[in-house]
């Protein structure tokens, strides 16, 4: 067989690939229910976000989850019907998982699917939790070294957070989860976060998609990506992120950091050359590793993966096949 026979063989892969543009055209006649005003309070800093790319990004998604949600409510009810359990408790919430790197936008796009979601009739009460509010306290990351390694699978709480969905998955009426403050940089003492029964839990974070650790006798344990019934990865260039992550530490060396219980607020007191030395250098020792070594290793295990471009901008989606 000649040997160009095998040139253009396609790759299998699990996903359907689409441009903006293919996937702009699946939100049909969804109405934009954001204003330009909300979507500007969505956005996080450094995120170029506007109505624009809610429209043709955010709104086909919420179409998208919105058809995943009424489909898994059915399945349920289908295998309750075949376990002889019809009078089994309905309304299992819906949870999706969303993780990127650190300056990633993935804060943003799990705010703007909370406010899209929550406009659908079908599911009203959606909550939103971050991951920071499991990281370890500071006198903890202190006592096991880890201060280093702050946002490395080992500095959280794992079987907390786990719980926590757990708990939710399984209807309890009030889960609590800690808080955490980027402001002081730290877990805030004697303060929870209260969820009663959401009809959708989004669950953000540095690693939500990593698999369960084998217990000590080796058998493979449930993870936290284990209860998502959707998940999302926002993937851009290590490249660009890290750019992203200079500026964003710039724009916030000039606001939050100038509040005088900022953790950061040392770096308002030198050189601007001198504190972003210090960023960088956290980017190259800290984030780049986790990203590469933890976070993007994951990508290949979500329903959804939205790749930026250097502007910020999403290019191309890839959405996993059933």
């Amino acid at each position: 067989m000649p040997r160009s026979a095998h040139r253009h063989k396609p790759e299998a892969t699990p996903y359907v690939d689409l441009t903006r543009s293919e996937w702009s055209a699946l939100r049909d006649k969804t109405p934009l229910p954001l204003t330009a005003e909300e979507v500007e309070q969505l956005r996080g800093l450094g995120d170029v976000i506007d109505l624009d790319e809610v429209r043709d990004i955010y709104l086909p998604l919420s179409r998208l989850l919105n058809l995943y949600v009424g489909a898994t409510d059915g399945l349920r009810s289908a295998l309750n019907t075949f376990l002889g359990e019809q009078g089994a408790q309905s309304g299992t919430p819906f949870v999706i998982g969303v993780a990127g790197s650190v300056a990633g936008g993935k804060s943003t796009v799990a705010r703007l699917l909370q406010a899209l979601l929550s406009r659908w009739p079908e599911h009203p009460r959606v909550e939103r939790v971050t991951t920071d509010g499991f990281l370890l306290p500071t006198k903890e990351l202190q006592a096991r070294g880890l201060m280093s390694r702050k946002g490395f699978p080992e500095s959280y709480d794992r079987r907390a957070l786990t719980r926590f969905v757990a708990d939710i998955k399984a209807g309890k009426d009030e889960v609590t989860a800690p808080i955490y403050s980027h402001l002081i940089y730290d877990i805030v003492p004697d303060e929870k976060l209260v969820v009663r029964r959401p009809d959708i839990l989004i669950v953000e974070g540095l690693n939500v998609l990593q698999p369960a650790l084998p217990g000590k006798d080796g058998r493979t344990r449930v993870g936290l990506a284990d209860y998502f019934d959707f998940s999302v990865y926002i993937d851009a260039s290590p490249e660009d992120v890290e750019r992203w992550y200079l500026n964003r530490f710039k724009k916030l060396r000039q606001t939050a950091f100038q509040d005088p219980n900022s953790y950061f607020r040392k770096y308002t007191q030198v050189s601007e050359e001198e504190a972003i030395d210090y960023a960088r250098t956290q980017w190259r020792t800290i984030n780049k590793p986790n990203l590469i070594e933890n976070i993007a290793p994951t990508r290949g295990r979500a329903t959804l993966i939205i790749r930026k471009g250097s502007d910020h901008k999403v290019q191309r989606l890839s959405l996993r096949k059933l």
